[in-house]
């Protein structure tokens, strides 16, 4: 079967309009891979690790301020819980531009996180920086189906 016809019973089967977006699988040698996705934000390209394992997206605080020193990160009294830790501080940020492939995301609340040891690993391997994790709350909240056999990404609109 055609990749358009899986595409298409998807859609069927799932009853609801959705959009298609690549991802690009990366080899950790021995442990594992990560599905990376390309995103857009303050109308600049950047790539994020698609986390089914993150309850919520979150972002590079360094890598942010650099992509738009203006933004109004606020500090949360929360610890936020994951990458090995419980203990770690965490900012929220509200984002306005992100695109996901042709879906708009608007005042969007992301965490804002220290993620750099994510892109020294990924250096050290040869893969691309990354700003950060597209977690569940938008993968919830777009009913995504993930295909990592055929590399893509299918969100509701």
């Amino acid at each position: 079967m055609a990749r358009d016809q899986k595409i298409s019973l998807i859609l069927h089967f799932i009853d609801m309009r959705a959009i298609e977006v690549p991802l690009k699988i990366i080899d950790l040698h021995e442990d594992g891979v990560h599905p990376l996705i390309k995103i857009s934000v303050f109308g600049k390209p950047f790539v994020l690790v698609l986390d089914t394992g993150a309850s919520k997206t979150a972002f590079d605080q360094a890598l942010l301020l650099k992509a738009n020193d203006k933004l109004a990160v606020t500090v949360s009294d929360r610890l936020s819980t994951g990458l090995g830790t419980n203990t770690m501080a965490s900012s929220t940020v509200i984002i306005n531009d992100l695109y996901i492939g042709a879906l708009l995301i608007d005042e969007f609340e992301a965490a804002v996180l220290e993620l750099s040891t994510i892109n020294i690993a990924y250096g050290q391997l040869g893969h691309p920086e990354v700003l950060g994790v597209l977690g569940g709350d938008i993968l919830m909240k777009y009913k995504a189906v993930i295909d990592y056999g055929n590399e893509f990404l299918l969100l509701k609109i």
